[in-house]
């Protein structure tokens, strides 16, 4: 195959940030993608429905005029979300879904959420709404080694979760282990996943290779390869149950470069061609456009989108930029290190 022509995706987590780095950020991902749930996790927090309107109408005002592009707004858990707040805000479709952190899992996550039950009142109105819960499925605790804390978060807390509130739509976002892909499977129907380029594309060895390389360091971490083989065939079987989110999470390269070297990996700008190469790499682009455009559509209630995508493939590598420039700062643009061969064709 040298052309597939595919439903136009949604990529279901996503990071803009704010500011210069939104402005600079937001048409990476416009331009291949009709719609973006949009992770809350700035400083501060989007806590409430006035401040993701607010942030909704600087990610419009950052859209080109040319890309067709709906954000749908998140608000960040914490132990003291108001859950009549958030009833109200997602009954006047201020925001679309709930994003739990476990306090310390990530990027910006501080504010998060220590003790799971005191925000079960909250989780338990969610569930009557039929509003999305969204999960970084990975526990905090420092006895738990970093590679395992995806595994025990859904053993611990996910498990519990679904069994208090078995009617509660859930996403568990960015899957990097078999264990997460074999509970998903053998969960309820509104259990889902998502999953990312990065995850699919590169096992741990990547983060270590040459010396510790903090442009390829995102959380959750990435893992051995037999869970990325895992991801990779619930990615390709067309499996309902997952779909895609890039989490593609911009930082500057002073931020990533230092003593921090703060977690994320900014993939927007070559995610499908990253997708399709892999897809075709695994004989399975005839389940591409379930992964990137129908199941996450599907899991959510929405309809899916009417404008098609065309995505060909070159004889020639593609060469990509290396970086995204901001204020005379970089954003290091994700490489996953093999050639890609497809593109997102010209309209």
């Amino acid at each position: 195959m040298k052309k597939i022509e595919i439903t136009k995706p949604d990529d279901w987590h996503v990071h803009f940030r704010d500011n210069e780095i939104l402005k600079a950020v937001v048409p990476e991902t416009t331009r291949n993608f009709a719609r973006s749930i949009i992770m809350p996790n700035l400083i501060p927090p989007i806590l409430n429905g006035k401040q993701a309107t607010a942030y909704k109408k600087r990610i419009e005002d950052a859209t080109p005029k040319k890309d067709t592009f709906k954000p749908f707004m998140t608000i960040y858990l914490t132990e003291q979300t108001d859950k009549n707040e958030l009833k109200e805000s997602f009954i006047n479709n201020a925001i679309f879904a709930a994003k739990l952190y476990p306090a310390g899992a990530t990027t910006n996550s501080g504010s998060g959420v220590k003790d799971i039950k005191k925000i079960m009142p909250v989780l338990e109105t969610m569930a009557t709404l039929g509003m999305p819960l969204l999960i970084h499925g990975e526990v905090t605790d420092q006895k738990i080694d970093i590679f395992d804390r995806e595994k025990v978060f859904i053993e611990t807390i996910l498990a519990f979760i679904i069994n208090e509130l078995p009617e509660l739509k859930i996403t568990l976002e960015h899957i990097t282990t078999s264990d997460s892909v074999n509970f998903v499977n053998e969960a309820n129907k509104n259990l889902c996943a998502s999953i990312t380029p990065h995850h699919l594309a590169l096992n741990r060895n990547t983060i270590f290779k040459g010396g510790i390389r903090p442009h390829y360091f995102c959380l959750p971490i990435l893992k051995r390869e037999k869970h990325r083989k895992s991801l990779v065939d619930a990615a390709t079987s067309g499996n309902s149950k997952f779909f895609l989110g890039t989490d593609s999470a911009p930082h500057f390269v002073s931020d990533k470069e230092n003593a921090c070297g703060c977690a994320g990996v900014f993939n927007a700008s070559y995610s499908l061609p990253i997708l399709a190469q892999i897809f075709d790499n695994n004989n399975a682009l005839k389940t591409l456009e379930k992964f990137t455009s129908i199941n996450g559509a599907s899991h959510y209630n929405l309809s899916r989108n009417k404008i098609k995508l065309k995505l060909k493939k070159n004889e020639n590598p593609l060469r990509l930029r290396k970086s995204l420039e901001v204020n005379g700062e970089k954003i290091i643009i994700f490489d996953p290190e093999f050639s890609i061969f497809w593109d997102v064709a010209l309209p």
